[in-house]
């Protein structure tokens, strides 16, 4: 299974839809906050993919939760926007918050850095931004769940 994993729009809704169509056979699009107007949406435009979203600091009027944990595939995901857990400080206090949540994948974003892990049987990923990443890049994360394990990727936006 696939899932594709994006954060940080901050209302750049055609890279939000670039990201979508250069990555059809995703079936679960999780929106990492700073953007929930943006995936609202795309739970109407594209009913036949799960989208699970949660607030960003940005995200003033939401009131979408500020982390989300789910199984997909038999594997547990914590995700949040990151800024509840200083992320931008480093990532001592997701990793503990996953691990407390016994997850398998922490997905955060607020940094704009993209980032890509494995800590003591946790994968880590930051997909950076749609908007322009720290390196001004546009950027989106993919999770592979297979029966050979799972691997993480960021992509370039094209």
């Amino acid at each position: 299974m696939r899932i594709l994993v994006v954060s940080d729009t901050h209302g750049d809704v055609y890279s939000l839809q670039q990201a979508v169509a250069q990555q059809p056979k995703a079936e679960v699009i999780i929106h990492l906050g700073d953007g929930a107007g943006e995936a609202a949406d795309l739970k109407l435009q594209y009913p036949e993919k799960a989208v699970l979203q949660v607030r960003g600091n940005w995200d003033w009027k939401s009131d979408l939760p500020v982390f989300g944990v789910q199984t997909i595939e038999g594997k547990r995901f914590f995700f949040t926007h990151g800024h509840a857990y200083r992320a931008k400080s480093g990532m001592s206090d997701l990793i503990m918050a996953a691990r407390e949540n016994h997850a398998d994948i922490l997905l955060f974003g607020h940094t704009h850095r993209a980032v890509t892990d494995y800590e003591d049987g946790l994968y880590i990923m930051n997909p950076g931004s749609l908007c322009g990443s720290g390196s001004g890049k546009k950027t989106y994360g993919v999770v592979d769940i297979t029966e050979a394990g799972i691997v993480t990727n960021v992509m370039n936006l094209r």
